[in-house]
């Protein structure tokens, strides 16, 4: 199945739409790593889940792997980052969410690109950071 259609490139594409594209690829992620670490109780996955998903957790991921990334990667960061989007869920600020957009974008993009050992490389920052905090 492809991707895109053969007229569209990820870096054309809006940024909310590679955000909505990188929340699909992240949160799979998530479930695949936590089902992999034994979790097998659908409500404590869930549980254990959102502290990965939540708009905080991915903002902190983001500032922990900024220097990690590409100034082609980069340049997707800040148009996510400063994508006009709805409201923030109640558990989350402004700043949180919008860098948590950025993050979902930057995995959108790389998906789209086709570039799957990047997109595990960042989830896999992504996953140390938090479990640092």
């Amino acid at each position: 199945m492809d991707k895109l259609a053969k007229n569209q490139k990820p870096e054309e594409l809006p940024s909310l739409v590679l955000a909505y594209i990188g929340d699909a690829v992240y949160e799979l992620a998530i479930r695949q790593f936590l089902v992999g670490q034994g979790f097998t109780k659908v409500n404590r996955l869930h549980r254990e889940a959102v502290k990965y998903v939540r708009a905080g957790a991915q903002a902190k991921a983001l500032f922990a792997l900024e220097d990690k990334l590409s100034e082609e990667e980069m340049a997707v960061v800040r148009r996510g980052r400063n994508a006009k989007s709805g409201t923030p869920p109640r558990s989350a600020d402004i700043v949180e969410y919008r860098h948590a957009t950025a993050l979902e974008a930057l995995l959108g993009y790389l998906y789209l690109q086709g570039k799957q050992d990047r997109v595990r490389e960042i989830v896999g920052f992504a996953i140390e950071a938090i479990i640092q905090r």
